[in-house]
């Protein structure tokens, strides 16, 4: 696996990975010294956090043979003072449209996300608690 990143200018950078068609713009807020014209890095990874996690509940619902039309992830951290400020916790809300008497099987796919399959929640969970919680639209 192998990703860069190519200066744009002030704290902006696309990022790229070679053989890919894929550019994710980072950067840093105005008042950081950035455009703002991408997701700060810590931004990113929470995100890479929902999306390693959501397809991995994706996957298992299909293999359960849960139907759902929806699913939003969202994830919120609080970071530490001191420099380098790290993340303190994340909490995450998985939110779905899967048919009430499927709640068990849609937390289970969630637990397994976190427990086996999604390698960022491994990671940054050797770092600072990850919880989470299940709604339904």
């Amino acid at each position: 696996m192998q990703v860069q990143i190519n200066w744009v200018n002030a704290h902006a950078f696309d990022l790229s990975s070679p053989g890919s068609n894929h550019v994710v713009r980072i950067d840093a807020p105005v008042e950081s010294g950035g455009t703002d014209t991408g997701l700060n890095p810590k931004k990113l990874l929470l995100g890479s956090l929902c999306g390693c996690s959501g397809i991995d509940v994706v996957d298992i619902l299909k293999k359960m043979k849960v139907p759902f039309q929806r699913i939003e992830i969202s994830a919120q951290a609080e970071q530490t003072d001191e420099t380098p400020k790290t993340f303190r916790f994340i909490h995450m809300i998985y939110t779905t449209d899967a048919a009430p008497e499927d709640a068990d099987k849609v937390a289970r796919a969630v637990s397994l996300s976190h427990e086996k399959y999604c390698g960022i929640s491994a990671m940054l969970a050797k770092h600072c608690p990850i919880t989470y919680e299940i709604a339904h639209f």
